[in-house]
Parts: structure tokens; sequence; C-alpha cells
């Protein structure tokens, strides 16, 4: 248990570092549940943050009922990611990159963390959770299913505000299901 809190407390930090420190500051949208709840803030000015809660709750719930131990481990995951993205709120805007250097920085470190995470069988949040338990069932790998949930969302996005920074969001995305995949693909090689 110990080494699963040591797991949710770097992924949840990277993934704090990474979206205050390098993509909030460019307003972009990220996947995931946290993406659509900023596609509803944007469209309807509904709260990102009460979204996101209510969001969650259908996965979680499924979770609960196919399988307790990736419910538990996914709620306190979600909690820390939530809580470190709140807590290292203060980063954003005192790291001052062009955006593209800022996007890999970020999405790097939001796909370490979400990475290391997935990698133990912990969730950051309510997709990543859905990915993971559908890469349970189908075998496929779960940052492969995360990136595709992720994209669908950002071409919504794109197609419903017209925004075209958005498609910056696809790279966000393109690098943290990246880099997500190596994490979770690699297999490590014991010593002896």
């Amino acid at each position: 248990m110990l080494k699963k809190l040591a797991v949710i407390g770097f992924g949840s930090a990277m993934i704090g570092i990474g979206i205050n420190g390098f993509i909030l500051p460019y307003h972009l949208i990220s996947g995931g549940f946290f993406g659509i709840s900023l596609l509803l803030n944007y469209l309807f000015d509904y709260k990102a943050g009460i979204t996101f809660i209510l969001l969650n709750i259908p996965v979680y719930f499924f979770a609960f009922k196919s399988d307790r131990e990736y419910f538990y481990h996914g709620v306190i995951g979600a909690v820390c990611s939530g809580f470190m993205i709140e807590l290292l709120l203060p980063l954003s805007g005192n790291v001052h990159l062009p955006i593209i250097s800022s996007i890999i920085i970020g999405a790097i470190a939001i796909g370490i963390g979400a990475g290391v995470m997935l990698r133990n069988h912990i969730s950051p949040g309510g997709i990543e959770l859905l990915a993971l338990l559908i890469s349970k069932w189908s075998h496929l790998n779960v940052g492969i299913i995360a990136f595709s949930i992720d994209t669908a969302i950002i071409m919504t996005g794109l197609i419903l505000l017209g925004d075209p920074k958005l498609l910056y969001s696809l790279l966000i995305v393109s690098i943290i299901g990246l880099v997500i995949s190596i994490i979770t693909s690699f297999v490590w090689k014991g010593n002896g």
C-alpha cells in the first residue's frame, strides 16, 4: 500500500506541474473529463469543477460494481490529482516558454504522471479509469484507449468552439498518449 501511495503522490505531482506550469497558461483543452468540463464551461458557462465531479460519478459507480480495487485506487488517484492541481495552481504563469515548448514539456510531465499511475493500476481520473477497465477486458493498450477518447473530446471542442488554437490540444493528448503507452508497455526486467 505504501508503494501505491508513493506512486499516487508522484503521479499527481507530475500532473499538477504539467497542467499548471505549462498547459493552463495557454488556456487549452486537455482530454478526459476535465477537458469535457472545460468545454461545457466554454459553451454553457457550467462550473468546471462541479461538472468534473458529476461526470466522474457514473464511471466510479461502474468501477465499484466491476472491480473494487480499481475503484478504490481510482478514487484516491483522482482526489490526489485534483488536490495537486489545486495546490500547484500558483505555478500558472510563472514559466515563460514559447507555446510549443510549454506544450511538449507539460504533456511529457502529465504523461509520466498518468503513465506511472496507470502502470500500477491507479487512475488519475474517470476517463483514465474507464480506459483502464476497457484495457483489462479488451487487452488493448490503455494509452491507445485514453488517446482515442481524448482525441474525440478535443475534436468535439474544435467543432463546437471553432477556435483553431484547440489544435494545439491534439498535440498535448498525442504526447500524453505516447508517453502513457510507452510507460504502460515497457517490460521491467529484474536484477538476476
